[in-house]
């Protein structure tokens, strides 16, 4: 990858829209510049599946004709960004990592691409995912695995990993992700960005591919990556709000980040769920974040959550609940893949499906006889009753976004569900921003989540800003 980095793509959206508004930069230039960008390190990371340049040179030229007639400017007016691939943008692929999927193409704008456009928006392309956006790895075998720039032998995440990745690289300013267990927040971690999920119902999935179904239409949450943590309320702002479809989607009145006294702040220091280790250095981390916001004001109190213990089975039994077609049956396109046959397939290197997803589909057909399942819709309801009391305008908790930095490629299967310290966060279905604090000594990123109540999403944004400004956020990945 290149050792330097065009000082372009290192500034916020806002910063650069400014700019071309002003008519200090062309929108071409900064299209270009992010173009260049990703012709140079995509070979490595692969990141980007499915470029659309041309177009967007042709857009970027347009936004400048119209900055030159005295326009109304949209608040992204000349800014390129990124898709996930499964979210949907004219014209680009829309496999979901199925090899089953590798023909379609999308047919119109996701809600969240089409918004993005109104506002100004330039989209490059759409980014890598992990097969059926369910694995904590970005790795299919229509595109192949995304590396992580900060260590190319190690994960950037999943499902969202491309979008992490291309983020931290400084190949744009703003990508667009979806989470259902930590599939913005993983990428964002171990690429170093800022990331954020939603409260549930504040953002329209319409035009995500696969749809999810009854009560985990709202735990699915789209929304944005971001090198600077000033583009993450313009976009959440700019994606929110009912769009007539997706009725999970509620009309809601939205806070200010600029109005959260931090010095008003209650932060409950959640060390950890007991699960798993954190490592030294991650824990660390979040102490520092804790010791930067009590410096600030707020009043920090060392907590536990009991309920956290049982994270893993309370998503998976909530999940189960809501689903109406198993991962199984969206692997096989409608009718569930025979196990035992993809296992000999995959043996002899014939599958078209990765390990994890396989296994997977195997998990879910025994998870009820998994330990704690039995309970756990209770112990979910228990919980979720808990962190409701908690948590309001004027509280957030810290809690470990991985027990681990950034693992190598494979390892997160050893075990398997270290992705609960996000997930449960989802099925509780509140907004939760992760916010990078730096590099570690091996140069790998550390960062932490921010928990707020649900709707309380600028508070969340306001502590990653405060964080932003304690730490210096985003260091990229060069």
């Amino acid at each position: 990858m290149c050792a330097v980095i065009d000082p372009l793509l290192t500034e916020s959206a806002r910063a650069l829209r400014r700019r071309i508004a002003a008519g200090q930069l062309r929108a071409r230039e900064v299209v270009d510049a992010h173009i260049r960008r990703i012709e140079a390190v995509n070979g490595v990371i692969n990141a980007l599946v499915h470029d659309r340049f041309d177009d967007a040179r042709a857009e970027a030229d347009a936004a400048d004709a119209a900055v030159r007639r005295g326009d109304v400017l949209g608040p992204l007016h000349g800014v390129p960004v990124t898709v996930k691939e499964c979210i949907g943008v004219q014209g680009m692929r829309k496999t979901g990592g199925l090899v089953s999927r590798r023909r379609v193409v999308a047919e119109a704008d996701a809600v969240v691409a089409a918004r993005l456009r109104s506002a100004g928006a330039i989209p490059l392309g759409v980014s890598n995912v992990s097969e059926l956006m369910m694995w904590m790895e970005t790795d299919n075998r229509v595109y192949g695995r995304t590396n992580n720039p900060y260590d190319l032998s190690r994960t950037v995440g999943g499902s969202s990993g491309g979008e992490g990745a291309l983020i931290a690289v400084g190949a744009a300013p703003i990508g667009i992700g979806s989470d259902i267990g930590g599939s913005i927040r993983m990428p964002a971690f171990f690429n170093g960005v800022f990331g954020h999920k939603a409260s549930s119902g504040l953002i329209p999935n319409t035009g995500h591919w696969p749809q999810p179904q009854n009560a985990a239409r709202r735990y699915l949450s789209t929304g944005p990556l971001c090198r600077r943590a000033e583009d993450l309320w313009p976009t959440v702002k700019l994606l929110a709000g009912p769009d007539g479809v997706d009725d999970a989607c509620e009309l809601r009145a939205l806070g200010d980040p600029s109005a959260v006294a931090i010095d008003q702040l209650t932060v409950y220091d959640i060390a950890s769920s007991g699960v798993f280790t954190i490592d030294p250095e991650l824990a660390a981390a979040q102490r520092a974040a804790a010791r930067h916001l009590e410096s600030l004001g707020a009043r920090v109190i060392p907590f536990q959550l009991a309920g956290l213990r049982s994270a893993f089975s309370i998503w998976s039994a909530l999940m189960s609940q809501a689903a109406e077609t198993s991962f199984s049956e969206h692997l096989g396109g409608g009718q569930r893949i025979p196990i035992a046959r993809a296992f000999f397939d995959f043996a002899r290197g014939r599958s078209p499906h990765t390990f994890p997803a396989l296994g997977l589909a195997a998990m879910e057909r025994v998870q009820h006889l998994l330990p704690g399942q039995r309970d756990a819709l209770e112990r979910g309801r228990q919980l979720k009753a808990e962190v409701d009391e908690l948590l309001d305008e004027r509280s957030i908790i810290l809690y470990p976004s991985y027990p681990d930095l950034a693992p190598r490629h494979g390892r997160p299967l050893l075990p398997p569900l270290k992705w609960q310290y996000t997930a449960i966060w989802n099925v509780l279905e509140v907004p939760v921003t992760q916010v990078p604090l730096g590099l570690s000594k091996a140069r790998l990123p550390l960062g932490v989540q921010v928990i707020g109540g649900h709707g309380m999403d600028h508070v969340t944004i306001a502590v990653a800003e405060a964080l932003e400004r304690g730490f210096g956020g985003w260091v990229p990945a060069a």
